[in-house]
């Protein structure tokens, strides 16, 4: 084997190294973000994913220009996943409206019986095939994961968000959780930005998951509205 042939076959073996060293933090990335995912959700799936962006990472990676190559590959790993979860969730129009309706549903079922409707009860209340309420549902569960722009994009005309400066969009959220309590507030930080489970963030503020999630979905649709007003 060439000299050439030798150095190229050395750098390909280390890049692979480098990406067996942080293969650990993948699965615990994969891990923890399969807690916050529905369970017909693959935690294998999300690892792959994971993996494989990892291993093209590492093959690029210049510790000229990044001192840490987790640094580096952190955002662009969990990126590769949020885009394998967007990949899923192809929801059409009339889908959309489903969602909607099936959350003011439960939001008018939790205030009359303080706990949150079955899936066959609410197929009961609309006169709607369950499985079609399971699949809308199952739907809006993974947009709650991704990041906000996402979720404030789905129902927008094209270009909305790309038209505002980004602090306009913050003013506006900071302006919606105003409207809201302590403890609501509190919920949106725990969910957004230390990424807590729905089960974690329920032991934190001693209420129901069924009502941290609805917290979440009218903070969404608040921030739809003043975005769109």
């Amino acid at each position: 084997m060439s000299g050439a042939g030798v150095y190229s076959q050395e750098l390909k073996h280390q890049e692979d190294q480098l990406a067996l060293q942080y293969l650990p933090a993948v699965k615990a990335m994969s891990f923890r973000l399969k807690e916050r995912l529905p369970s017909s959700i693959d935690y294998l799936d999300l690892c792959a994913i994971g993996t494989e962006e990892l291993v093209k990472l590492a093959r690029r990676y210049d510790e000229v220009q990044n001192d840490s190559f987790w640094g580096y590959a952190k955002t662009r790993v969990y990126g590769a996943m949020l885009d394998y979860l967007r990949s899923l969730d192809l929801v059409s129009r009339s889908s959309r409206r489903l969602i909607k309706e099936i959350d003011i549903q439960i939001e008018h079922y939790m205030a009359e019986y303080d706990e949150e409707p079955s899936n066959a009860k609410l197929s009961e209340i609309m006169g709607i095939e369950e499985e079609k309420i399971n699949e809308a549902r199952l739907a809006s569960d993974i947009y709650t994961i991704l990041p906000l722009d996402d979720q404030l994009g789905n129902e927008f005309a094209a270009g909305t968000l790309d038209q505002m400066e980004q602090d306009e969009l913050v003013d506006i959220i900071k302006d919606v959780l105003i409207g809201f309590d302590e403890r609501e507030q509190m919920i949106i930080q725990l969910y957004y930005f230390e990424e807590l489970t729905l089960k974690e963030i329920s032991e934190i503020v001693n209420i129901t998951e069924s009502r941290i999630s609805q917290i979440h979905k009218s903070v969404i649709r608040r921030i739809k509205a003043a975005v769109e007003g």
